[in-house]
Order: C-alpha cells, then structure tokens, then sequence
C-alpha cells in the first residue's frame, strides 16, 4: 500500500487529528453547491506507456490509485498531437486545423499572425494565436456560475490572447514561453515572462512543478465562493528540458537509467506527487464527493512509447505512440472504480462532456466536433464515428481511425493501414492486402480534408 493511500485511510493529515469527527464537522462547514467542481490536469509531453502501471521504471503510486479509483480511457487521442493545437482543442472541442493551427505557436503573434516551418514540406502557414473569437469550455462554464482559475503553460499567444481574455477568472504561472529553460528558478527568459513571474515570491532553488500545485492546493483549500470552481492545471512538465527533481534523480539512475532519461523519471515521480497533493487538498476540503478529476496528457512522450510505436520526435507523431494519450477520469457517484472503456475517443470530447454536466443537458454546440463522453464515464457506449488527425511538419500528415484500424496518409502518396486493437505496435502494414476499409478510408480522409484543412 503506497503512503498516499494510508493517508486517505487513516485520515492522518496536519489539520486533523480524530478523523471521522472532525472530517464531518468540515464537511458541514463547506457549502456543496449543486454542481460538481471540476479539476482538469492536463500534462505536456507525457507519454502513454510513462505511468507505473503500465512501465514498472517509473514510480506513480498516486496516479495509480487514482486510476483504480477511476475510470481509465485506453484510447484516448489528440487530434493534433502538438503543444498549442492539443490545447487549442482541448479548450474548444474543435479539430485544430479547423482554426488553422496546425503546429506548435512557434512565432511571434504580436508580429505576425502565422508562422511557417522550414522543414514542412508543403509549407503550410499556422496561425499564432488562439482567435479570441473561439468559444472556450471556461467562457461556456461562466454561464453555469462557474469561478475558472488557469495555472501553468498557455502556449496560445502572447498577453492579449492570455487565458484571462478567453474566460478565466484568474491565472498563475502564464508565460509566453512553450516550455521552461529550466525547472530549477529562474524558469524563463526574462522577455518570456510578461507578467513577471520573478515577482510571486519564488526563490533560488524552488521547482517548477511544486510552485504550481502549491498554487493549485492553495487555490482549493482557501476557495470560499459559493459558486462552483473550475480549476486548469496545465502543467509545463515532463516537458523538456527534462531536469528531474535532485531529491528523486539519484533513484532512478541507481535503477540503471542514464542521462535524460533518469531525469524524465524524475519529473514524473514528481507529477505524481503532485496529483497526490491535489487529491489531498480535495479530501481535505471536504468536497471530494462533489469534485470531478480529469488527468489528460497533451501528446505521446518524447522518450520510448514502448509497446507502442512513434512518438513526438521522429516523424511519426500520428503512429500509437504519439497520438495516443493517458485518460483517466473521475467523477464521484458516476464512474464506477477501476473501470476501463477501449471506444476510441479525443481530447475534443472534455468540453462537450463538461457542458453537459453542468447544464444537465446535451451540449448543442454545432460548431464542434467533440462528442460528450458522460453516456461512457455511465457504463454505457456512444455511436461510433471516425476520428480525423492532421499537423503539418513532415511527410506524413494526416489519418483516420475507424474502430480497430487507422489508416496514416503522407505528402508523398505513401499510405499505411493498421489494425491497433490487434497490432498495437503498428508493426503490419495492412495496404494492399485486399481489405476494404482500405479504399473507404482513403475516400473518408480525402472528403474530411475537403471539408476541414484551410485552403490559404
């Protein structure tokens, strides 16, 4: 039984010291408003396969138990797996290239409104910023009485396209910066850092990562509004610079990983601290029972996916590995423990799900393409439907999957057709083997790209 566990059983916290009588006191001095609270943790870079209960090399024994507490979605997509499009998603429950996001935000947006990359080969222009016209899940939560509080990396445009111009009530941590130049203070270039982190109160030798859940459990444990609260954690990490904790780095390299590695593993021990943190200051408040807990990943890893096959670097972002991401959701009183679901879903689906259960009515928004997951996370099914994939940096650029296949398709004319359900490790090429989802997923790829790619 791992230490967090113990905790949530023997109830041994600083501010309790009776347990049951005085748990139940504070759960009567905090007012539970109708709708649940919703906590979104959403991890950049972390692969599907980087979880202890999946990779015994790292150690995650709070995100394990949440996951046996939980109901566990194990194939969960991005549609574009990339920092600012995963994110330009998960916030408006549309495919990114349907905002002409297609990359990471890699120029300047008070410049230029788009960027090119050197090496796409059609160069295709992506836009900078997220359009201040899009309609976020913290802009739609605003009209429920929801409080949105945004922590961590934005990576959506500089400070006029800020998370407080798109809904939020407050925000910690927003930089202009994709990732951190170090994980130890000072975490980011003076010029990336327009709101002038330096000034929180964060010193010489403080971690990114534990700045943040400190922020995000003083944010719960001192939350006295009646209304209902959103909090979004997005996390900077285990992006790189991969610069794990020094306290939990000599562990994994006794354990025989070297360099970065060692270091990656660091930084996931120290995610998983603070899921657990986040978890307890939850408990501790006395609203775990009206609280839901999303944890998404943003895209695949940028170490070994292994079993599955590609991964952020490599070309081959759209195989297993890096397209497929962690997630695992609960929601108390409906997802049941320890549950799992294998229907293919996406990252586009978090909003539609969230409106419906703060509205108690399905989301009509038609402008997305999201599906809610709420019949799922109930032990139920959805209908099926194709899930459509695009980002624009190299030969290989678009795909499809269709219940146990996907087909990748590539500048170049080259496709390939995989059946993940039975080959996860995307190791047989099924093109020109006769199969007819062959030619039908090639005409549905060619029609949705009709449909959806921007035409500049």
């Amino acid at each position: 039984m791992n230490i967090f566990h113990t905790i949530v059983i023997l109830c041994i916290t600083a501010s309790f010291t009776t347990c049951k009588s005085q748990e139940v006191t504070l759960r009567e001095k905090v007012p539970q408003p109708e709708k649940p609270n919703i906590v979104l943790l959403f991890v950049d870079d972390w692969g599907w396969a980087d979880v202890g209960y999946r990779n015994p090399v790292f150690e995650t024994p709070n995100i394990d138990q949440f996951k046996k507490e939980s109901m566990d979605f194990t194939r969960a997509y991005i549609p574009t797996p990339t920092c600012s499009p995963s994110r330009a998603s998960l916030l408006t429950g549309k495919e990114a290239v349907r905002m002409q996001m297609v990359r990471h935000i890699s120029g300047n947006p008070e410049i230029e409104k788009y960027s090119l990359w050197p090496k796409d080969p059609v160069q295709m222009p992506s836009i900078n910023y997220l359009p201040l016209e899009e309609i976020t899940y913290a802009e739609r939560l605003k009209e429920y009485g929801y409080y949105n509080m945004f922590l961590g990396k934005w990576h959506l445009g500089h400070r006029a396209h800020y998370p407080d111009k798109q809904g939020f009530d407050e925000m910690y941590g927003t930089t202009n910066a994709g990732h951190p130049r170090n994980y130890y203070y000072p975490f980011f270039k003076e010029e990336q850092d327009v709101l002038g982190y330096q000034n929180s109160g964060v010193k010489e030798g403080d971690y990114l990562t534990d700045d943040l859940t400190e922020k995000a459990t003083n944010f719960i444990k001192n939350y006295d509004r009646e209304q209902p609260f959103m909090l979004s954690f997005w996390y900077y990490t285990v992006h790189g610079p991969s610069v794990g904790r020094k306290d939990l780095l000599k562990k994994y390299q006794d354990k025989g990983l070297e360099g970065k590695y060692a270091h990656h593993a660091a930084m996931i021990e120290a995610l998983d601290e603070s899921v657990g943190k986040i978890r307890k200051s939850i408990k501790e408040k006395g609203i775990e029972d009206n609280t839901i807990i999303i944890l998404l990943s943003d895209q695949g890893g940028a170490y070994t996916n292994a079993p599955l096959s590609g991964g952020k670097k490599g070309g081959n972002a759209l195989g297993e590995g890096g397209a497929r991401v962690l997630l695992t959701i609960n929601y108390p009183g409906v997802t049941t423990a320890g549950s799992e679901t294998t229907i293919p879903v996406q990252s586009i689906d978090i909003y539609p799900t969230l409106l419906e259960i703060v509205s108690g009515k399905a989301c009509k928004d038609d402008w997305i393409q999201g599906k809610s997951l709420l019949p799922i996370l109930k032990g139920d099914s959805i209908a099926d439907r194709q899930l459509f994939f695009f980002r624009s940096y190299e030969d290989q650029y678009a795909a499809v999957i269709d219940g146990d296949y996907k087909l990748i398709k590539y500048h170049s004319g080259k496709f390939q057709l995989f059946n993940v359900v039975k080959d996860i490790s995307e190791t047989t090429n099924l093109i020109g083997t006769g199969l007819e989802i062959e030619t039908k997923l090639k005409k549905d790829i060619a029609t949705w790209e009709k449909e959806a790619v921007p035409v500049f």
